[in-house]
């Protein structure tokens, strides 16, 4: 939901699952961001919520999680491919986790709408090539209100896990 948006907009998820039994205890729901691919230190718990009681059938509820603090993001993990992770977990044991791919991008706002494509030149065969537009100037430290996040939602990595913590 709300995809693609600001950086620093919640995260929202809209979850459906069906269960199949009358459960003794809430569901835990979590939604972590991976922070630094070379750093798990750098993982941030975005929300932490008990869904219960759950009754049996289908159930459906919209997840929402604050955006990760950029304070506890090195300036180089702030744009590019991240991940988020949506966990569901019983009794302290995770049995499902749902990952995405998040790419965040600058959006320089004085940019035109549609830039106009670059001078062209001459290939290696002599057939004129068009350059690439020229990328925009990233500042440092980059602007988050011109971080722009979108969540790859069509392609969700889903996994099953006996473990409580990656």
């Amino acid at each position: 939901m709300d995809n693609p948006t600001c950086f620093t907009n919640p995260f929202q998820f809209e979850i459906t699952f069906e269960c199949l039994q009358e459960l003794d205890d809430d569901l835990e729901w979590k939604v972590l961001y991976v922070g630094s691919a070379q750093d798990a230190a750098k993982d941030q718990v975005l929300d932490e919520i008990l869904v219960g009681p759950v009754p049996v059938g289908v159930n459906k509820f919209v997840l929402q999680a604050d955006a990760p603090d950029p304070s506890q993001l090195a300036q180089d993990d702030l744009l590019g491919v991240t991940v988020v992770l949506v966990t569901c977990s019983y009794k302290e044991r995770e049995f499902v986790r749902v990952g995405y791919y998040v790419n965040n991008e600058y959006h320089d706002p004085n940019a035109p709408a549609s830039a106009a494509p670059a001078a062209a030149t001459v290939g290696p065969d002599g057939n004129p090539v068009e350059a690439a537009p020229a990328a925009p100037q990233i500042p440092n430290p980059v602007p988050l209100e011109h971080i722009q996040r979108q969540i790859l939602a069509d392609k969700p990595q889903i996994g099953r896990s006996s473990r409580r913590e990656r």
